[in-house]
C-alpha cells in the first residue's frame, strides 16, 4: 500500500477499535450466520456499495447500501435479539434518535471518535432500545453498551430479519444543523444526521480478520480511486476541508472554483484550487461541472450524485443537495 500521511506516521500507536457486538467474524463476508442479507437471500445485500436495487418509476434501479448489517448471535424464545450494541472506539454521542419511526435508520446513536485525519463517526442503527445514559455530549468508553440490536425502521423490518446497521465515516460539513434551519424544513438535523454522514467500507476496518484492528482515515482515504471529479465554484474552502486539512492539496492563494476527487459513496478524497482550464466550464448557469467519471470505480452508481446526460455526466439532484451541503458556509449565510 501507499506510504500513510505523515498523521499516521507516529509513535503514538493508532487505536485498537473494538466489534460493534459481540459478532467477531467480520472478515467472513459470504455468511448469513455473520450479515443479514435483505428479503433477496443475497448475503452480498448486507454489505457496503451498490448492492441492493429499488424501484422508482416503474424501474429497479441499484441502491447504495452505506455500511454493513450485522446478524444476531443470540434470540429470545420470541425470536427478538438479544444481542447488546457497543461503542467500537472512545468517542462523544453526537445524535441520538429515540423514535423508530422517524428515520430508515429507526432508533439509532451516532459517535464521533478523533483520528489522525480529524473527528470521524460510527453510526449503529435499527436498535430495540438505547440505553440508560446515552445522551448528546455523552462521553463513552470502547466497550460501553449503546442499546439492544433490533428491527426499527420507518420502512419496516420483520424480526426475523433484525440486526444492527453499522457505518463509520466522516462528517460532510460542521454546520449541518445551521443548513437545515436555512431551509426551514422541520427536520431535526443535528450534524450526526444521515444527510451529513459521508460513509466509506467497514471491512476496510474489519475485513481483515484481526481480533482488534487498527485503522486511520487519512491513510485509507489516500489510497482510495475516485469515482468522479467535479469542478464548482468557491473562493473559501468548504469546512469538510477545514475540518480533514489533510485532504487539502492546495495553499493559501485566493481562487475561484475547487476540483474534488470523490469516492462511489460521496465521501470527498481530496481537494485544492481548480486550474483555469479546468474552471473553463463554469458560467452563472452551471456553478458545477463533473471533468472526469472512472466507470469501473462508480460500478453500478447506487449513490446517483452524478447521472450520464447523453455523453457528458452531470451532477442529479441528489447531488445537488450533496453538494450544497459540502459548500453550505456559515460564514456566507450568517444573519
Amino acid at each position: 500500500a501507499p506510504a500513510a500521511p505523515p498523521a499516521c506516521r507516529t509513535v503514538v500507536p493508532l487505536p485498537f477499535y473494538g466489534y460493534p457486538t459481540a459478532q467477531t467474524n467480520l472478515a467472513s463476508t459470504n455468511d448469513t450466520a455473520v450479515y443479514m442479507p435483505t428479503a433477496s437471500g443475497r448475503v452480498q445485500s448486507a454489505l457496503y456499495g451498490s448492492v441492493r436495487t429499488v424501484q422508482r418509476g416503474g424501474r429497479l434501479l441499484p441502491r447504495f447500501h452505506a455500511g454493513i448489517d450485522i446478524a444476531p448471535l443470540r434470540r429470545n424464545r420470541s425470536g427478538a435479539p438479544r444481542d447488546a450494541v457497543i461503542a467500537v472506539r472512545e468517542g462523544r454521542v453526537v445524535y441520538v434518535n429515540p423514535v423508530g419511526g422517524n428515520s430508515s435508520y429507526g432508533i439509532y446513536v451516532v459517535l464521533a471518535h478523533d483520528d489522525r485525519l480529524g473527528e470521524i463517526y460510527t453510526l449503529y442503527a435499527h436498535l430495540a432500545d438505547i440505553a440508560d445514559g446515552i445522551v448528546a455530549d455523552e462521553l463513552v468508553e470502547r466497550g460501553r453498551r449503546l442499546g439492544r440490536m433490533g428491527n426499527t425502521a420507518s420502512t419496516g423490518i420483520p424480526m426475523v430479519r433484525a440486526h444492527l446497521h453499522f457505518e463509520i465515516g466522516t462528517f460532510y460539513n460542521s454546520y449541518f444543523e445551521a443548513w437545515g434551519r436555512e431551509r426551514h424544513d422541520g427536520l431535526n438535523h443535528g450534524v450526526g444526521h444521515g444527510w451529513n454522514l459521508s460513509p466509506i467500507d467497514p471491512l476496510a476496518v474489519y475485513g481483515g480478520g484481526e481480533s482488534l484492528p487498527r485503522f486511520c482515515m487519512a491513510t485509507h482515504l489516500k489510497i482510495l480511486d475516485p469515482a468522479f471529479v467535479l469542478v464548482f465554484a468557491a473562493t473559501v474552502r468548504p469546512d469538510y476541508f477545514e475540518r480533514y486539512p489533510l485532504l487539502w492539496r492546495g495553499d493559501d492563494q485566493p481562487f475561484e472554483a475547487i476540483t474534488m476527487a470523490v469516492s462511489e459513496a460521496g465521501t470527498p478524497l481530496s481537494g485544492r484550487p481548480a486550474s483555469k482550464s479546468e474552471q473553463s466550464g463554469l458560467s452563472s448557469r452551471q456553478a458545477a461541472t463533473v471533468i472526469e467519471v472512472d466507470e469501473n470505480v462508480l460500478g453500478r452508481n447506487g449513490m446517483r450524485l452524478i447521472v450520464r446526460s447523453g455523453e457528458r455526466w452531470r451532477l442529479s439532484s441528489l447531488g445537488d443537495r450533496w453538494l450544497e451541503i459540502i459548500t453550505w458556509d456559515v460564514r456566507r449565510h450568517a444573519r
